[in-house]
């Protein structure tokens, strides 16, 4: 074959290649039906706009063109609705869009479904259509339902009314209304009666006192029901409506902005969205084009279902095309009377279903039963500055999450402190200092005026903010809370449970197990577990203290480098010959030389030195001045340290403590130790995985008298141990026993770390406003200031201050710590009394010539003492020496070294 024929049936199979693709793909029109009734003029027109506008966008469907065909039915006019329908199927549409309600919606989605024809729908429906040829763009109602159970949890309601308005309205609200029950919320029912003015049902709802309504009316209706309610006195600041319509925002609210009303609902549609700015922009061109009369734009939004309608038809669109790149795509006439299904219908619902785009309503995407599926909805509610329906925040849908409600804080601030006004509260608590306690007064007392203390303070706080009105009473059982084996609580958790109570104010601690039981504000205080002891008794201070900055191993340090350096200096100064020296220098012809470095002098130097005193030796070689200035820096570095050290031991009071911690406290038998038997200290113990934890507590588990009933009754016990019981409780309690019991301490630091809430019921609407004061109490300084007149100042508070300054300052000095000194001064009196009296006899004994005895001759020494007369006295003659002139060589008569001559 040449390379022209070649080239010219590869021209060949290129051109029929093209016609048979064109041949064989999506037509060149494509015609979608829409069923619209009398008064769906602006989703008709939306219909028509989204055709329009998906016809100039290239990236859709480039090669074809969508057609809308548009049939008008009546109002429960089936007859025409089936001719409609099966007309529609004649000219060949790829879809039914249909926004119509009740049986006229359902007679169309069972034609479409016996036919295969794509049936989308754009309003609530409550059947599951899984099976059937229908998907639904507007949320489901369990997904909604969730969202009115999260807003009513942010806005702390636990009684209510629902007022709907038709039987459609109770099966549309069924799923809320079980979620509510399961919370046990009070709910109320009412519904409009037929032909009845909206007020009669309204004044019934005003006479039984109620505030929080759910409001379930048709659009068309909306705006009288609320003007109603406003005649009948039912639009308040105190009064509160959600409303499950997902259109109020295209309603006109104006007579409702200024009354400070909190009536609040979803919308779907998101007004950011830059499509339907897009749209509202061109509505006047578009609307002209299509030969329609009204023209005006909507301001900034449209409503639910025309936005629904728009993403659907991009929805079909889409699908249309992704369905024609797997398969050809032929759409046909379809004969209602023939029932041959269109073939490729269940196809292009399947197509519809994974598809996933961002629409003018949020998020478009379905599941598996084909309702809409990951939507995001607007938190709308009345302005309070008269500005109409503003956005506040969000609810998505998440299945991991129980609530997806996110709300700008200021609104639930707004919303919830509300709640309380002219509330009356039944406050259950438990007497525990300084938190609860009984006034002491000659008169009798009733009410809350019998009580006083913190927790009663911080109520009188929390009150005057949130205007609430309250009554205390204490707790039966006298406990706090703990769940018993069957699961039932006792204490103020138990009587918040059996619904006798409406909060708990105590020293109450939030748990996990608590948690789980009833709800708890925000922490109104921090603790922790700790230990409170008896202080033991100071130390006792002995005479010789004097010796405590140093140690018994110090001590016969120095007295070794005493004895080994005076011995040393003795030595060096025998053998330099600088050290001898003639004792009459003016007799230089005198051969008789000295060396005052005898033993004697050699150990007075050091001692001389070592106490800060000079005397008369001097050392005079290098050798021996070396010994001396290092002896000099050795007594300068001791005596600074014992004299810096000798301050801190005899000023400061030490106090000594058998254990410094939880960990010594379990590791000894000495001291036996509890808790209190009903709290959240026990259940710690009880619950801790920690082994030091467990062994505390099977050991107060089994000792028996270790485990208290009362914070008072464990004080009282501590004090009468003497040093053999240690109690375990929250810090904040310990910090106020111990300001007022000077006997008692804390040891050791805390075993964790908690708080302290006020306890309600389990989804009250009290617990936010409640949570919301409390930080404002918090930021304020009031908590401090309640925390300081009951702690420091009230009920003998401060009276260990002096105390406690004692244990870490310094202390005047008394006998006790220097009485040492006086000792060693009288026994080194005595023991110089005592070698006086030595030597003399030595003296007397060796070189006395006289007749007179031992005693004869000391007694007349001391008369002359004592006579005071002069210090000069005759020498006595020694035995067996002349009373001429003697020499000799050093104050003990030792030979001089060989070198010297010695001349006697």
């Amino acid at each position: 074959m040449t390379s022209f024929s070649y080239h010219l049936v590869v021209i060949c199979l290129i051109i029929i290649r093209q016609n048979i693709s064109q041949t064989d793909g999506l037509p060149d029109v494509i015609k979608v039906g829409g069923l619209f009734g009398e008064d769906n003029e602006e989703q008709e027109m939306v219909f028509r706009m989204a055709i329009e506008r998906i016809n100039a966008d290239p990236s859709i469907l480039p090669k074809s063109t969508l057609v809308a065909q548009v049939e008008r039915i009546g109002k429960e006019d089936s007859f025409h609705a089936d001719k409609r329908v099966c007309g529609l199927l004649r000219n060949g549409v790829a879809a039914i869009f249909d926004p119509l309600e009740g049986s006229i919606s359902r007679h169309v989605q069972s034609i479409c479904d016996a036919l295969d024809i794509p049936h989308i729908i754009t309003r609530w429906d409550l059947q599951v259509i899984k099976d059937g040829l229908s998907i639904n763009l507007y949320p489901r109602p369990s997904l909604l339902a969730k969202a009115y159970v999260d807003l009513v949890k942010a806005w702390s309601w636990n009684r209510f009314v629902i007022l709907y308005e038709d039987n459609e309205g109770i099966v549309r609200l069924q799923d809320f209304f079980k979620e509510a029950q399961l919370r046990n919320w009070e709910i109320k029912l009412y519904q409009f009666e037929q032909g009845k003015p909206y007020r009669d049902t309204f004044w019934k709802i005003k006479e039984e006192n109620e505030y929080n309504i759910v409001l379930d009316v048709k659009k068309r209706n909306i705006y009288n029901v609320l003007k109603q309610a406003q005649q009948v006195g039912l639009m308040t600041e105190q009064h509160s409506y959600l409303i499950t319509l997902l259109d109020l925002h295209t309603v006109d609210l104006e007579d409702f902005n200024y009354g400070r009303t909190k009536i609040t609902s979803f919308r779907i549609v998101d007004s950011s969205s830059l499509e339907l700015q897009s749209l509202i922009d061109d509505w006047p061109i578009l609307t002209a084009r299509l030969g329609y009369r009204r023209t005006k734009a909507p301001d900034n939004s449209i409503s639910t279902e025309s936005a629904l309608i728009y993403d659907g038809v991009r929805l079909l669109a889409t699908a249309i095309q992704d369905l024609d790149q797997s398969q050809t795509v032929e759409i046909q006439s379809i004969s209602c009377t023939a029932g041959v299904p269109w073939e490729k219908g269940s196809s292009l619902i399947n197509y519809m279903r994974p598809i996933t785009f961002r629409g003018i309503t949020g998020l478009v995407g379905f599941d598996q039963s084909g309702f809409r599926s990951s939507v995001t909805l607007d938190v709308m509610t009345i302005d309070l500055e008269g500005s109409g329906l503003q956005k506040i925040g969000i609810w998505s849908e998440d299945s991991k999450l129980d609530n997806s409600l996110n709300i700008s804080n200021q609104w639930i601030s707004h919303y919830t402190k509300l709640t309380l006004q002219n509330a009356h509260l039944s406050i259950t608590t438990v007497l525990s200092p300084p938190y609860t306690m009984v006034k002491e007064s000659s008169n009798t007392k009733i009410g809350n005026d019998q009580f006083e203390g913190f927790s009663i303070d911080l109520i009188q706080e929390l009150s005057k903010i949130l205007h609430f009105k309250y009554e205390f009473r204490l707790v039966k059982d006298k406990g706090y809370g703990r769940p018993d084996a069957n699961g039932t609580w006792n204490g103020m958790i138990g009587e918040l449970i059996r619904g006798e109570a409406d909060i708990a104010v105590a020293d109450l601690t939030i748990t996990s197990k608590r948690e789980a039981a009833v709800d708890f504000t925000h922490p109104f205080m921090n603790t922790g577990i700790s230990i409170l002891y008896k202080k033991p008794t100071k130390k006792i201070t002995s005479l010789f203290s004097f010796l405590s900055p140093f140690s018994n191993i110090v001590w016969i340090y120095v007295v070794g480098a005493y004895i080994g350096v005076s011995s040393m200096l003795f030595i060096v100064g025998r053998l330099s010959p600088y050290e001898w020296e003639n004792p009459h220098p003016c007799r230089k012809n005198d051969e008789v030389l000295e060396n005052g470095f005898s033993l004697s002098n050699s150990f007075w130097f050091t001692i001389g030195s070592l106490m800060q005193q000079g005397n008369d030796l001097s050392p005079k070689a290098m050798s021996t001045r070396t010994i001396a200035g290092i002896w000099y820096f050795f007594t300068l570095i001791m005596i600074a340290s014992y004299t810096a050290n000798l301050a801190a031991f005899l000023t400061v009071e030490k106090i000594v403590f058998p254990i410094e911690d939880a960990v010594g406290l379990a590791n000894q038998d000495t001291i036996k130790y509890g808790c209190l038997q009903s709290g959240s200290t026990a259940s710690f113990f009880s619950e801790s995985n920690i082994t030091t934890y467990k062994k505390m507590w099977k050991h107060m588990s089994s000792t028996p008298g270790v485990l208290m009933v009362s914070n008072e009754e464990a004080k009282q016990t501590v004090e009468r141990s003497d040093g053999k019981y240690a109690f375990l409780m929250e810090s904040a309690s310990i910090e106020y026993t111990v300001e007022r019991d000077c006997n008692l301490t804390q040891i050791g630091g805390l075993l964790d770390s908690k708080g302290y809430g006020i306890a309600t019921v389990k989804d009250s609407p009290v617990r936010m406003p409640l949570s919301q004061a409390i930080l404002q109490l918090q930021e304020s300084g009031v908590l401090l200031l309640l925390k300081e007149r009951w702690w420091k100042q009230k009920k003998g508070g401060g009276q260990c201050v002096e105390d406690k300054k004692g244990g870490g300052s310094v202390t005047p000095l008394k006998i006790d710590n220097v009485g040492g000194v006086f000792v060693v001064l009288l026994g080194g009196l005595s023991f110089s009394l005592f070698v006086a009296i030595l030597e003399f006899m030595w003296k007397a004994r060796n070189f006395d010539v006289s007749q007179e005895t031992i005693c004869e001759e000391m007694l007349n020494d001391l008369k002359f003492a004592f006579s005071c007369q002069s210090s000069s006295k005759a020498a006595k003659p020694r035995a067996g020496t002349s009373l001429d002139c003697y020499k000799y060589s050093d104050e003990k008569g030792s030979s001089l070294p060989p070198q010297f001559s010695t001349i006697y």
